[in-house]
């Protein structure tokens, strides 16, 4: 429908559409939001930039990009039979399963009739007068909305930093902006810029094909071997007989993994700790980080022996001294960084072929026509480009929309100030603005994404059908409670060795980023009985009429 109205700095627009719900972003978060804001009969519409279903499994699409969760707890659990109704074909799937997998859901739930796809939110400003929100898209469309859901994504922002890029001559790409067509390194001088998570796994996998691959490493990275079995028939029928105990267990867990921390160190022997670390090793997963001891981020001592640990598993397979000296850490702790899952990344630099350059001392000055060129002059020339530089993580995908609360203020500049939210899901001064993954709540790194996106999905969709029964319009958490959301994750955060360590998990990677630790550190099972306290109080702290 059309219609004449009134934006917030009394402009006359042409409304394009009215709705009840706006949400943005359709991958994960944003088909589970729009599924259930859609059940409850809300008029919603979801935009996303892609061509197609998948969030962060759509656009990560660069070669090696596979799940560290294990695949039967990455999933939705609202529903048994959407579950048992896709089998995997293995522990730890690649992308194109993952994509695939994600368009199952939306056919099954039938929800792409309900996605704008190819569209960007340019803006989104709260209209005082009305108490609605006006979405401006890159298609011209101004959509006044009562609710606007962000479904970003914590990992969507692509950071690329470095000069002289489009003066590149060969091929140049980020990871998280993969083409969908096919790219061959055969024979191909590639340089890779970027060790983490994504790097690690684009390197394990290029090495083979490349004819010549440099890694530009700053701060290495603990990785532990992933044990990645195939799934049959059987296979899938035991991990979707445990449908109900997941369900049950994963929302309480710390990290929103079927596994927990079950041991204290103090009670145990030294050899009986040494036997767990070993066990939790072992089983090719995240498990020694989330599950082995939680001492590990808190306690400097205990911290120090797990970590000697896994470099002496790193050691025993690089031999090389100069090898070891730039690819295993030594100035922090395991698991104060994300810890990355890898299958023979560290024998990808005993092949001839590869070859490390260490940018802690030489940092990188610019990208020139053939290649890249460091402080000291240095240039490494290249066939192609390959930047695994990582995100603005938390906060980049919603800074990069013009999105403006009451009085006019602007998200990205209350955030350049410092990074503030209540709970993860609203924000002081943004009426009528919910939010999920972004900092202030496990979503923003230290959980199973799916455990801790379903739990904020669900809270958004109930704390709007209480509104609604209410007959209420507008729904804003004080300044108060911000405030004291905001001392209870600082508290809870530099407890831990995580803020004392500098990463992405600080948001240390972007120049002048305000520092604090972007995830809630005090467990997916606290923070949900936190925010179902908060619900069952009627939402005691937001402000709603």
């Amino acid at each position: 429908m059309t219609e004449a109205a009134v934006n917030a700095n009394g402009d006359a627009s042409h409304v394009t559409t009215r709705l009840d719900a706006v949400v943005i972003g359709a991958g994960v978060a944003g088909l589970y939001q729009l599924y259930r804001l859609r059940e409850q009969g809300l008029s919603v519409r979801a935009i996303d930039a892609a061509s197609g279903v998948g969030g962060t499994w759509y656009w990560n699409r660069y070669p090696g990009a596979r799940f560290d969760s294990e695949a039967y707890i990455y999933q939705y659990l609202f529903s048994e039979k959407l579950y048992k109704g896709w089998s995997w074909s293995e522990k730890f799937p690649a992308q194109p399963e993952i994509e695939r997998w994600l368009n199952y859901v939306a056919d099954r739930l039938d929800l792409r009739k309900d996605i704008q796809f190819g569209t960007t939110v340019k803006r989104a400003q709260f209209n005082e007068a009305t108490q609605r929100w006006l979405v401006t898209t890159d298609k011209g469309e101004l959509i006044d909305t009562q609710f606007l859901v962000t479904c970003c994504g914590m990992l969507s922002a692509p950071h690329v930093s470095f000069p002289g890029q489009d003066t590149f001559e060969g091929e140049l790409f980020h990871t998280a902006r993969w083409p969908k067509q096919p790219v061959s390194f055969a024979g191909k001088r590639v340089g890779i810029i970027g060790n983490g998570a994504t790097g690690i796994q684009v390197i394990q996998t290029v090495a083979g094909e490349a004819g010549h691959l440099k890694v530009f490493v700053r701060t290495p990275q603990y990785v532990i071997p992933m044990k990645n079995p195939k799934y049959g028939a059987d296979d899938a029928e035991a991990y979707k007989s445990k449908f109900q105990h997941l369900t049950e267990r994963l929302p309480h867990t710390f990290t929103g993994f079927e596994y927990d921390f079950e041991h204290a160190w103090a009670d145990l022997s030294p050899e009986r700790r040494r036997q767990v670390i070993e066990e939790c090793w072992e089983d090719g997963s995240l498990k020694l980080w989330i599950s082995s001891f939680a001492e590990l981020f808190f306690d400097e001592a205990v911290n120090a022996e797990i970590s000697e640990f896994v470099r002496g598993k790193m050691r025993e397979r690089l031999k090389d001294p100069k090898l070891c000296d730039l690819l295993i850490p030594a100035d922090y702790g395991f698991g104060t960084h994300r810890v990355p899952l890898e299958q023979n990344f560290l024998e990808a630099f005993l092949r001839p072929n590869v070859e490390i350059v260490s940018v802690k001392t030489n940092p990188i000055e610019r990208v020139t026509p053939k290649g890249i060129q460091m402080a000291d002059g240095t240039v490494h020339e290249f066939d192609m480009i390959i930047l695994a530089t990582g995100f603005d993580a938390g906060t980049g995908a919603l800074t990069r929309i013009d999105i403006r609360g009451r009085g006019g203020r602007s998200l990205k500049e209350d955030w350049s100030r410092d990074i503030r939210t209540t709970m993860g899901l609203q924000v002081h001064g943004y009426p009528n603005l919910f939010t999920t993954a972004v900092p202030l709540a496990p979503s923003a790194a230290l959980c199973n994404m799916t455990t801790c996106l379903q739990q904020q999905v669900e809270w958004i969709d109930d704390c709007i059908k209480y509104m609604r029964s209410k007959d209420l319009k507008v729904i804003e958490p004080t300044r108060e409670t911000e405030d004291d959301w905001v001392a209870h994750h600082d508290e809870t955060a530099n407890a831990t060795l995580i803020a004392k360590t500098n990463s992405w998990y600080l948001g240390s990677n972007i120049a002048g980023k305000p520092r604090r630790v972007l995830s809630y550190c005090g467990g997916v099972g606290a923070y949900r009985q936190k925010c179902d306290e908060v619900a069952a109080s009627g939402y005691r702290g937001f402000a709603m009429h």
